[in-house]
C-alpha cells in the first residue's frame, strides 16, 4: 500500500520526500486554519453544505485531514518534524504505545516531546471520529479506529527494531519506495478516515454521489 499521498504538487526527489511532505503539511495546514479563522471556510469542513466554498468532496477530505493534523502542528518547538526523522522512530513508537487512549479533542501538552506527539496523534483521531458523527458517516468504518492504527504501528515498530533498519530506510527512499515512517502511517490513516467523512458529506447532499478515499 502507499503510506501517503502527495497532495501539494510535484513529488520531490525521493530522499527528500519525508521532510518536503512535513513542510508542505505545515504550510498548507497553517494557511487553512488561518483562512478558516478569517471566515473564508466553514469549519469544520464536514459541516459544509452545497452553497459553501470548498463543499466538494476533495476539499472536504483534504481540509478534514489538515484539521486532524493541527494537533501535531501545535506541538511546541515544531517537534512534529520528528515524525519524519528515522532516528526518532523507535522513541516515537514506544511513547505512542505507552500513551493511554483518551477521547479529548482539546488537549494540554506535557512538556515531554514524545508524549506530546502521542497525545496529539490520538487527538487527531478523536477529531476525525467527531467529524464522522457530524457528517453521518457509517459508524462501522470508525469502530476500533485506534485499535486499527495501533496494529499498524506495531508492525512498523517491528520493522524499525530489526537490524539494518536505517540502511533499509535509505534504500527504500532512494528507490522511490516508502518506509513505515510514523509520519506516513498517521498521514495515510487520517486520509483514509477523512475520505470516509467526505463520502458521507457527499451522500448527505446527493445519495448517488460517491467520493473516493484519499490515497
Amino acid at each position: 500500500m502507499s503510506w501517503h499521498a502527495w497532495p501539494f504538487g510535484n513529488t520531490p526527489p525521493a530522499p527528500d520526500a519525508p521532510h518536503a511532505l512535513l513542510s508542505d503539511i505545515a504550510k498548507q495546514g497553517r494557511q487553512y486554519l488561518d483562512e478558516a479563522d478569517s471566515g473564508k471556510w466553514v469549519y469544520p469542513a464536514c459541516k459544509r453544505t452545497a452553497p459553501d466554498a470548498g463543499a466538494d468532496s476533495e476539499q472536504i477530505g483534504n481540509h478534514t485531514r489538515l484539521e486532524a493534523m493541527r494537533y501535531l502542528l501545535a506541538v511546541p518547538r515544531g517537534e512534529f518534524r520528528l515524525l519524519g526523522d528515522p532516528d526518532s522512530q523507535i522513541a516515537i513508537l514506544e511513547a505512542y504505545f505507552r500513551q493511554l487512549p483518551h477521547d479529548e479533542t482539546v488537549i494540554e501538552f506535557t512538556g515531554n516531546t514524545m508524549s506530546d506527539l502521542a497525545i496529539s496523534v490520538i487527538a487527531g483521531f478523536n477529531w476525525l471520529i467527531h467529524c464522522a458523527s457530524l457528517a453521518g458517516a457509517d459508524r462501522k468504518s470508525f469502530l476500533g479506529t485506534l485499535n486499527h492504527f495501533r496494529r499498524v504501528a506495531m508492525a512498523a515498530g517491528k520493522w524499525w527494531a530489526m537490524e539494518g533498519a536505517k540502511e533499509r530506510y535509505a534504500q527504500l527512499l532512494q528507490s522511490g519506495q516508502e518506509p513505515p515512517l510514523f509520519l506516513y502511517l498517521v498521514w495515510a490513516d487520517y486520509g483514509r478516515l477523512a475520505g470516509e467523512i467526505a463520502t458521507a458529506c457527499a451522500g448527505r447532499r446527493a445519495p448517488d454521489l460517491a467520493s473516493p478515499l484519499l490515497p
